[in-house]
């Protein structure tokens, strides 16, 4: 139950006559009605209000929406009170000063304020609207079908005129304004309001629809205690508010930080064990520069420039003893970023062609091509070198840090945008673990930390080259693949 939903029931027990005990000595609602009839007789004096007639007592049960105690009695609102919709009245009549004019936005707290009001002239006030000055004590509500302003007239907005728009409760004598105000908060009344659509929207309520509505009615005195009751019940309703928000707020937050906690212990080697036959990080690193010196020797690559050695300073987090922390490029055949901006023009984009890989075309590591950035074949040929290969990972450099995607058959051919890194893993990497790498918290954090650009992060080739990765055995690699695969789509599912 939301805190709404348990206030509202609250409410609706409390106009039921549920919520306190009804008591013998405190008598029944018939002397009150009294007190009503002639205050209502009263208000309506020098014609400024149409005559009615007072009903009381409401005997047709068919009206009445739910069954109340014997002592307390159903009756239509207008016998409760003296209700009237604010004037309408022209931008020409405001003042820089003089009678306020309450708006909806002095409807904000429990208080009627002067908030957003206008002003009118006094003499034009006394000689047209007199009748519509508000009194300490009267309630005013918005005319909005969603009823959520719900103010009490003190002592500062005493003698104002509320605008179209507000409706003004003037309480009869026996009837608290207290009781009333949070019958007005209750699904009955919400409920009634409804009712008046008749089959359509109404994006606001009036005076016609009021008079039609009721309200069940105790002794004052069991009116007072109500109001007690739910005054004394509202800390807790507020204190199961907080715990709600607090838990709605675990609730949202829980598949992406489990999703994040899963992906971080990933990389720590916490979720999968460690097998001594699988043998170690450092075995593995050796052979993938066996396989750079190789490249090197026939010529396929460049000889690179030695990296410093990774100290203890740099290192984020331990990992098992046959794990291996290593630079990035020391696991990379080649790292390149896409062409510069000025080897692209918009005059070479074509409606159909070969797609660039741009960041925006990587969503949740795959690649979604756009049909507004494609190259015809003799662009794509001019910037040969830069096409993307089965088996490569490309990488956005720009916007939000560590979004990356592995180069399928099905982009083999395509090429790199500006925006974009492509680099070529070691044949001795599992791919996928190196792609899943940089969606851990430790990548985003370490690239975004590392990154340059004043309105927008901008990943470089040196950023990216000197980050410490820890490196597990291939065989562990493809394990720790494979249950991430098993455990974050049910993160997703609770999303």
């Amino acid at each position: 139950m939301t805190p709404q939903e348990l206030k509202a029931s609250i409410l609706q027990l409390a106009i039921q006559g549920k919520l306190v005990e009804q008591r013998a000595e405190e008598g029944t609602v018939d002397t009150l009605l009294e007190v009503c009839k002639k205050n209502k007789l009263e208000s309506i004096r020098d014609g400024k209000y149409k005559k009615e007639d007072f009903t009381g007592k409401i005997a047709d049960e068919s009206i009445a929406p739910f069954v109340i105690p014997e002592s307390w009695a159903w009756v239509h609102i207008s016998d409760m009170a003296l209700f009237q919709e604010g004037p309408g009245i022209l931008a020409v009549d405001f003042r820089s000063s003089g009678v306020p004019l309450i708006r909806i936005a002095g409807m904000q707290t429990d208080v009627v304020s002067l908030d957003g009001c206008n002003y009118l002239d006094p003499d034009m006030v006394n000689d047209k609207w007199a009748h519509f000055r508000l009194d300490e004590g009267d309630i005013v509500i918005s005319t909005s079908a969603s009823m959520d302003k719900i103010a009490v007239v003190d002592k500062s907005t005493i003698g104002a005129i509320p605008y179209t728009g507000l409706i003004r409760f003037k309480m009869y004598g026996g009837i608290s304004k207290d009781y009333f105000r949070w019958f007005i908060q209750s699904p009955c009344y919400t409920e009634q309001v409804n009712e008046q659509k008749a089959g359509g929207t109404i994006k606001h309520y009036g005076p016609s629809h009021l008079k039609k509505m009721v309200i069940p009615i105790p002794p004052l005195a069991e009116q007072k205690r109500i109001v007690a009751k739910i005054e004394e019940l509202l800390p807790y309703i507020d204190r199961y508010e907080q715990a709600w928000s607090r838990l709605e707020d675990f609730n949202r937050r829980f598949p992406v930080d489990m999703q994040k906690s899963i992906l971080q212990m990933a990389i720590q080697g916490k979720l999968v064990e460690q097998r001594p036959e699988e043998g170690t990080g450092e075995e593995l690193y050796q052979q993938i520069q066996q396989e750079k010196q190789r490249l090197i020797k026939a010529g396929t690559i460049k000889k690179e420039k030695p990296l410093p050695e990774i100290t203890e300073n740099e290192i984020p987090f331990d990992i098992p003893d046959g794990w291996k922390w290593v630079r990035f490029s020391e696991l990379m055949i080649s790292m390149s970023t896409g062409p510069f901006g000025s080897m692209l023009h918009k005059s070479d984009y074509v409606a159909k062609g070969i797609p660039l890989v741009n960041p925006a075309n990587i969503v949740r590591g795959t690649i979604v091509p756009s049909d507004k950035m494609m190259i015809s074949t003799e662009t794509a040929k001019r910037l040969e070198s830069y096409t993307l290969r089965a088996g490569m990972i490309v990488m956005g450099r720009r916007g939000e840090m560590g979004r990356c995607a592995v180069v399928t058959d099905i982009e083999d051919g395509w090429l790199c945008g500006t925006g974009s890194f492509f680099i070529q893993p070691s044949s001795e990497l599992y791919v996928q673990y190196i792609s899943t790498f940089f969606t851990t918290p430790y990548a985003k954090a370490y690239l975004g930390g590392e990154s340059v650009g004043t309105t927008m992060s901008n990943l470089n080739h040196k950023i990216l080259s000197s980050m410490p990765v820890p490196l597990p055995p291939l065989a562990e690699q493809k394990r720790i693949v494979a249950k991430l695969e098993e455990l974050l789509p049910l993160c997703e599912r609770l999303k």
